[in-house]
């Protein structure tokens, strides 16, 4: 079944050296703190936490508006549940196959996955549709025509940067 869907890979940049720097137990305090926060704003969000994979997650949405908003909220909140390593994100939306139900199939989801491979710590690569759903809050940086892995042609890509909060004083 084909269907159109919005996609975000998150992954905490550094974590293998956290890990052989820290120990195992702090590197999972750092993981509970991160999968609470993603599974929290998701919710917030109604985006589905699809998969986690390791030190990072893949989200979905039929919503374009609402998988960037969790994902800014993400980046602006992640600080305030003690997530200590930077995070990096893709994000990339289109028709992919829904396969048995509960996995996708199609260059949204690699364009994602790659993109955030791509992006540095504190770092949102995303492509032109869904940067264009980008409101207050942020800045979009056009990056250009990035040569992605996998991809014959190259993808038009923007740079998020997200604003901190401001706390009144």
């Amino acid at each position: 079944m084909r269907v159109d869907r919005a996609f975000c890979f998150i992954d905490l940049c550094g974590f293998t050296r956290f890990t052989d720097e820290h120990g195992d137990q702090e590197a999972v305090d750092v993981l509970t703190r991160f999968r609470a926060a993603v599974r929290d704003t998701a919710s917030e969000h109604a985006v589905r936490v699809d998969k986690w994979l390791g030190d990072g997650v893949m989200l979905v949405s039929t919503d374009d508006d609402r998988l960037v908003e969790a994902v800014l909220e993400l980046a602006r909140c992640a600080d305030s549940y003690g997530v200590s390593l930077p995070m990096r994100a893709g994000m990339a939306a289109g028709a992919v196959l829904l396969l048995e139900g509960d996995d996708y199939v199609g260059s949204s989801v690699n364009l994602a996955a790659r993109l955030c491979s791509a992006a540095g710590p504190h770092q949102v690569f995303a492509t032109l549709r869904l940067a264009a759903a980008v409101t207050d809050g942020a800045d979009v940086i056009p990056v250009g025509a990035l040569d992605v892995p996998g991809f014959v042609q190259p993808v038009e890509v923007a740079r998020i940067e997200v604003h901190a909060l401001t706390v009144p004083s």
